[in-house]
């Protein structure tokens, strides 16, 4: 069995449709301690949009707590209840959206042995939900993680196969452009939080052979070394970071496989620091397909790759789900966002993704729309009071 976790939800619109927002937070149900709590703007909708967005930021969060959470989602829109409870009919085409994205994460829960239970709550009862759903409305994004998510066992890890799948094509060869804009480290964006930001560099490896013929390649594939190109686009990528750093000192980390390690040494080399291999930054693990071509696949087993692509319950034969990826990736994630200061990760498509994805709210079917192309700079900023802002992607 998984953790208990209240989810509570509000959202608003100041006009409705006008100004919205969304806020939700949760709770340990036992102490009434909050694990998490979130808002962001919306732009102009309704209402009722704002408050499935709400519920979805909640369950979405309790999932990154306990991928097994045992959920009590508290809203005080009757609507909404009724909705997911499956008693009201859904007829606005947005809400249809929202609540097939809700019962989706609420699937996912369910398939990794929790639950999702809703509930009703009069207004009084969901202020905190409600003042957080004002800070959207005034504009404020916040994904504030108060308790580490807890380590799932082996077996909720294995349940969550069923989960959020995705997948994978590695991007063909791009030339890397050396001249790098100076965008100021220490000053790209005024922060909302006080004190100290963390600072982290995502960095995709150079090619391979393997990504100039398109070919998938996993964390358990031939695991193959950089080619000419991968090395004049790590020896790039440094210049780059060395450029962007001004001298200043950062840690730098790498996944396990040769092409990004082989990628971080020349990195490290640029910057003066030491790689540390940490293997929760690999890439995906594609099983029985770890190697296959994607031109052959799309030509021959088709339905099959737009499942691995799109079907968040798809993984091959012996490979990962993107849930499991996820998992392990915002895992590492969370290590160097407490590590503070500033820090390199040299990884791969699928990781970046995973993060960019987490830290901006994207769904799963809008995804591929990242780019991250190899040798590319992808920056974050994390502010004291848990706010992150994106500062660039993709730089070459």
């Amino acid at each position: 069995m998984g953790r208990a976790l209240v989810v509570e939800a509000d959202g608003g619109s100041r006009g409705n449709p006008g100004v919205a927002g969304y806020g939700a937070l949760v709770r340990n149900p036992s102490t009434g301690r909050v694990l998490w709590e979130g808002a962001a703007p919306l732009g102009r909708e309704s209402n009722n949009v704002a408050e499935y967005s709400g519920l979805i930021a909640g369950l979405r969060a309790a999932q990154r707590i306990d991928p097994a959470a045992e959920v009590v989602a508290r809203l005080d829109s009757k609507l909404v209840v009724e909705q997911m409870s499956g008693r009201w009919k859904i007829k606005h085409e947005d809400m249809r959206r929202l609540a097939l994205e809700a019962r989706e994460v609420a699937a996912e829960l369910r398939r990794a042995g929790g639950s999702v239970e809703y509930g009703w709550v009069p207004r009084a009862e969901n202020k905190d939900a409600d003042a957080l759903s004002n800070a959207g409305m005034d504009g404020r994004t916040i994904d504030r993680m108060l308790e580490a998510p807890s380590e799932p066992d082996r077996r909720a890890a294995v349940a969550d196969e069923d989960a959020v799948a995705e997948e994978i094509v590695q991007e063909i060869v791009q030339e890397v452009v050396e001249e790098v804009v100076d965008p100021t480290p220490a000053a790209v964006l005024p922060g909302p939080g006080h004190g100290p930001t963390t600072r982290i560099v995502l960095v995709r490896h150079g090619v391979t052979d393997f990504t100039t013929a398109a070919r998938l390649d996993g964390r358990g594939g031939s695991d193959p070394s950089l080619n000419d190109a991968g090395r004049e686009q790590a020896a790039s990528a440094g210049r780059a970071l060395a450029h962007l750093l001004g001298g200043s000192e950062a840690r730098l980390v790498t996944s396990s496989l040769a092409r990004a390690r082989e990628t971080g040494a020349a990195v490290g080399e640029a910057i003066g620091a030491t790689p540390v291999v940490d293997a929760a930054w690999d890439e995906q693990d594609f099983g029985d397909w770890d190697g296959a071509s994607v031109h052959d696949l799309a030509r021959e087993q088709p339905d099959e790759l737009a499942r691995l692509r799109h079907d968040a319950a798809y993984a091959r034969p012996g490979g990962e789900t993107h849930a499991e990826l996820a998992e392990r990736v915002l895992a590492a994630y969370s290590r160097v966002v407490a590590a503070g200061g500033t820090t390199v990760v040299v990884c791969h498509r699928k990781p970046i993704m995973v993060v960019l994805a987490d830290v901006l709210g994207i769904p799963h079917d809008r995804v591929w729309r990242l780019a991250a192309a190899p040798g590319s700079l992808n920056a974050l900023e994390v502010w004291p009071d848990g706010t992150v802002s994106v500062v660039f992607t993709n730089r070459t």
